[in-house]
């Protein structure tokens, strides 16, 4: 039964990852129009990163978006964030990518480190597991 909740939470933590990630993208093709790349980069992530918390409170892990957990909610990102722009440098400015496809190509490295901090941030110890029984509480 709790693996297939883990199984569950992953596959939807992949689904809403490619909302996310097209939200992202088009956001930082949208900003790079106007702005460099690393800035385009950093606000494209804060946008992302506030609607990531959302639909992973509601869909991923059926629990109550909180302040203290929406306060949190970043450093589910700093790794992948780091990682991310730290291969955008990388591919962009040492190994001559293109700005526009680099943040994907960066992106791939960090979701599984980003799938384990989210989960121990939205889920803590000492919160039980959500169950089907008390999934309506949150819908």
């Amino acid at each position: 039964m709790r693996s297939a909740l883990v199984s569950r939470q992953m596959i939807t933590f992949a689904v809403i990852g490619v909302v996310n990630t097209g939200t992202y993208y088009g956001a930082y093709l949208l900003l790079l129009t106007r702005l460099p790349y690393l800035l385009a980069h950093i606000l494209a992530t804060a946008l992302s990163l506030t609607g990531s918390f959302f639909l992973n409170a509601r869909f991923t892990y059926r629990t109550r978006p909180t302040l203290r957990k929406f306060m949190l909610f970043p450093l589910t990102n700093a790794a992948n964030f780091v990682i991310t722009t730290a291969g955008v440098y990388v591919l962009v400015d040492l190994l001559h990518f293109s700005s526009r496809f680099a943040p994907l190509l960066a992106s791939l490295a960090a979701v599984p480190v980003t799938f384990l901090v989210s989960r121990r941030i939205m889920l803590p110890k000492a919160d039980p597991a959500p169950d089907c029984i008390n999934v309506h509480r949150y819908v």
